[in-house]
């Protein structure tokens, strides 16, 4: 007996419906207690499984299918083609339950208009399979993304923390753990959707709820004394304890590590690149923290800070990466074009047309206004509903060396209120009580690469701030935004000086996670990528993620550039009280043809082995390039990651 033809159809359509319903999702555990605890994602029952079926993370639970956090090709479970599978990813708190999906999709459905950062295509959501259940965080376990800062008095140490909440928080503080011989309340501050300028900030996919934001300052501390300390509530838990040595005024010895452009890593692919170098950045450093005791330190990041550009989870993940090291040391910091620029802010001269465009995502330099709080009282309207951008220039003292930051996003030329404060700051500097002077800011004064889009901010500079820094005889100048290391020469209008006196020796430190590293030598599958030669100011240039370490006495400072790949020292530069700058185990000298001569004849064999240094660091970046590409997030099936010049 033969059906009627709808009967089959019937059927047939039953049968499908019954397969697709066998697709299953579990995730366990269901409920986490921190920031960076796995959860294990499992599914089993997908038909004629595709290497670009994808999971895709949802906080909060109810987004659309298009408003992902992240994602991860089922390909990266070693028995994906089996249709069932696992995959284990740490979790950071967005105030927010989550929720994954499975999507199956295919090459033929890849839609070239809709990609990622690196041009590759997003994945499709036209064919949803299954969704887990909610996973959420337990409540009680205190405040996170807890980070230190200096105030503007010695005896004081700012902790600022985010909470899912309002209510009242406090820090409580004492010498010994769990004997608090001080509490004080903490101020809360909070920004809305609205605060944001433009897109993806304020729109619905990048825009998530940011928390609250608390700030709260420790008092009346001792000089150089090891505090312990916990942030919280009795009604909404306590964190645990931390703790960190208090500055010492009396004390003649610093230690910071600094860097540039770090950025964050995430265990999934999203909307734009992340950062994988800053897991190693951040590893070095602590472990030197770890290693200096109950000597007092702290960390300096001058610009781009997340990279987060609008999606505002990356904040998230950038302050939970972060903690182990800014819990236990202030974490200062300035600000850079990926926090602030936006086409209509305040400052933006005709020359700047090339320089200032869209690289903060529509934050307009908010979350980076209300996440750090900075000593001193600079700030900047904008113009709009958004509160007024601060943390721009300030400057404080530790030990020998006294520390300004400034901003190469806002107003510095000459009868600005930034160019009063740099020039009012740097005559005021006691000499006999800190003898080296360090500026920093984000975008170089002095480079051998990047030679186009930011060259009339670095004629500016060099037209209004570098007279300053040589007639105050600024020792270092520090700075980030081209994503290497470079050193240069005591230089003044591109010249080497004679001596070190009123002449400082400027270096690029954005080398510490974003991984656009550009390259001087040309490369035959890239003829068109630009060649930048090495001129005599140039003392070293290496491309090798890292970081920078300072330590210096009254006597002598000393800058060294570590290498992400080996912990180890990669390039060294001294500064004596007298003026006498040394390079590495050689002192500079320079005649009036602005060419480097060496006291030593073993400079030779300095630069045969800085050669060597370079070469393996454009080696390391090659294969490094590489790796980065496939990265964790599995096959990513037929196209190939493409990196564009993004500083």
């Amino acid at each position: 007996m033969k059906l009627p033809i709808f009967l089959l159809l019937l059927l047939l359509s039953l049968i499908t419906q019954t397969s697709l319903s066998k697709v299953t999702i579990s995730v366990t555990p269901t409920t986490l207690q921190k920031s960076g605890d796995t959860v294990t994602i499992s599914w089993s029952n997908v038909d004629s499984p595709s290497k670009l079926d994808w999971l895709g993370l949802y906080s909060p639970p109810d987004s659309p299918h298009d408003h992902f956090i992240g994602y991860k090709f089922l390909s990266s479970s070693p028995s994906w083609q089996s249709g069932s599978g696992s995959i284990s990813l740490p979790i950071t708190n967005l105030r927010s339950n989550y929720s994954f999906r499975i999507f199956h999709w295919t090459e033929s459905e890849i839609n070239p208009k809709r990609h990622d950062h690196d041009h590759n295509p997003l994945p499709g959501t036209a064919h949803f399979l299954a969704e887990s259940d909610v996973v959420g965080f337990e409540s009680g376990h205190g405040p996170e993304q807890i980070h230190l800062a200096y105030t503007d008095d010695e005896d004081e140490m700012r902790v600022m923390f985010v909470v899912g909440d309002g209510e009242e928080r406090s820090v409580k503080w004492g010498e010994r753990d769990g004997e608090w011989s001080h509490v004080s309340g903490a101020r809360v501050v909070r920004y809305e959707r609205e605060d944001m300028c433009d897109a993806p900030a304020n729109g619905s996919i990048g825009w998530r709820d940011p928390g609250w934001i608390h700030d709260g300052v420790m008092k009346d501390l001792k000089k150089g004394v090891r505090y312990y300390y916990q942030v919280g509530s009795d009604s909404k838990g306590w964190s645990t304890t931390r703790s960190f040595v208090s500055r010492n005024g009396d004390s003649d010895e610093t230690i910071a590590f600094l860097f540039g452009d770090m950025g964050t890593s995430t265990p999934y692919a999203t909307f734009i690149r992340t950062q994988d170098e800053s897991i190693s950045t951040m590893k070095w450093i602590l472990r030197d923290i770890e290693a200096i005791g109950d000597k007092h330190a702290f960390v300096s990041h001058i610009g781009d800070i997340s990279y987060a550009r609008g999606y505002s989870w990356l904040w998230d993940h950038f302050f939970t990466q972060v903690e182990p090291v800014a819990s236990k040391v202030p974490y200062h910091v300035c600000i850079g074009n990926h926090e602030y620029d936006w086409p209509l802010q305040p400052w933006k001269p005709d020359w700047a047309n090339a320089v200032y465009g869209t690289d903060g995502g529509g934050e307009c330099g908010v979350p980076y206004s209300l996440k750090f709080n900075m000593p001193g009282n600079s700030s900047d309207s904008t113009g709009t509903r958004a509160p007024a951008t601060r943390n721009l220039y300030y400057s404080f003292d530790t030990g020998a060396v006294h520390f300004v930051y400034i901003s190469t996003e806002t107003n510095f030329v000459a009868g600005s209120s930034q160019y009063n404060f740099i020039k009012q700051d740097l005559e005021s500097v006691d000499r006999s009580k800190t003898p080296f002077v360090v500026v920093q800011g984000h975008r170089p004064m002095y480079t051998t690469s990047n030679e186009n889009r930011d060259a009339p901010m670095r004629n500016k500079m060099l037209e209004h701030l570098e007279p300053l820094f040589t007639k105050y005889n600024v020792t270092l100048a520090l700075w980030g935004h081209v994503h290497r290391y470079e050193r240069f020469c005591p230089v003044n209008n591109f010249i080497c000086g004679s001596t070190w006196k009123g002449f400082p020796v400027h270096a690029v430190i954005g080398m510490a996670g974003q991984d656009w590293q550009p390259i001087w030598e040309p490369r035959s599958d890239h003829p068109n990528d630009p060649i930048f030669p090495q001129p005599a100011r140039s003392m070293f240039r290496g491309g090798e993620f890292g970081y920078t370490k300072l330590v210096a006495t009254k006597e002598k400072l000393t800058l060294t550039y570590v290498g992400n790949h080996d912990g180890k020292m990669h390039d060294m530069v001294e500064f004596l009280a007298s003026g006498e700058v040394l390079s590495g185990d050689d002192s500079i000298s320079v005649d009036a043809g602005a060419r480097i001569g060496v006291v030593d004849s073993t400079f030779s064999w300095y630069v045969k082995g800085a050669s060597v240094l370079v070469l393996g660091a454009f080696v390391g970046y090659i294969l490094g390039y590489a790796s980065h590409s496939r990265k964790q997030n599995g096959n990513k099936a037929s196209w190939t990651p493409v990196k564009s010049e993004d500083i």
